[in-house]
């Protein structure tokens, strides 16, 4: 009877563990590239003029003068995720990343953006191109967790209203807001830099994300 049950508690215990790991396998699922680090395949163009291209495995984003702000976008559309990406962007640009947004009247791009720019300054936080709500982190401390000149590490976890990010590890955003939107593509920006003849530029690479169920 002992050895019954010493045997029934490891058969549970195993069944939990399998349980276990299933679970969390179906709670995150698989990473795979959004960027194939020799092509453009599966982004797209929106917004203003600014030009990208891919050089050394990673995707170029080059300013140019008199153009509104511009977006090369996933042509497929995530729910809840996890992302992680690198970028290095000249000290003088603003840039970020969209996260859920989508396109309206003018080819214009709206919705969630991940901010990168240089340290000391407000990269991670959570901003609302073009809804009309400005900032959606309105709690913002300047930091500088963001290396000027140097690869950075961002991973932004979306899920629900949820949204949260970090750089390099250390945390920043933590952002719940019902309005934003929950569905849309990921688009990497170069901010319009007005008359500047002088290109800047923005990089990234290691583009990766993986769906949350």
């Amino acid at each position: 009877m002992r050895r019954l049950s010493c045997l029934l508690i490891a058969v549970v215990t195993c069944v939990v563990a399998i349980t276990t790991s299933v679970s969390g396998a179906a709670e995150k699922g698989q990473w795979r590239s959004l960027f194939d680090g020799k092509t453009l395949n599966g982004w797209e163009k929106h917004g203003g003029r600014a030009k990208y291209w891919v050089e050394d495995g990673a995707i170029v984003g080059q300013s140019v003068p008199n153009s509104p702000n511009t977006f090369l976008c996933t042509k497929e559309r995530f729910r809840d995720f996890e992302l992680v990406f690198e970028v290095k962007v000249d000290n003088q640009l603003n840039s970020g990343v969209q996260i859920r947004s989508n396109i309206k009247e003018n080819d214009r791009v709206y919705g969630p953006q991940v901010e990168i720019e240089a340290s000391p300054g407000q990269a991670g936080y959570i901003y609302g191109e073009a809804t009309g709500r400005g900032w959606l982190s309105k709690k913002r401390d300047t930091h500088s967790a963001l290396k000027n000149g140097q690869w950075n590490r961002y991973r932004v976890l979306a899920r629900g209203p949820n949204i949260k990010t970090w750089i390099n590890d250390t945390p920043i955003a933590d952002l719940t807001d019902e309005e934003a939107s929950r569905e849309g593509f990921i688009g990497l920006q170069v901010h319009g830099v007005g008359k500047r003849e002088e290109p800047l530029y923005v990089r990234w690479r290691n583009i990766k994300i993986r769906p949350l169920k």
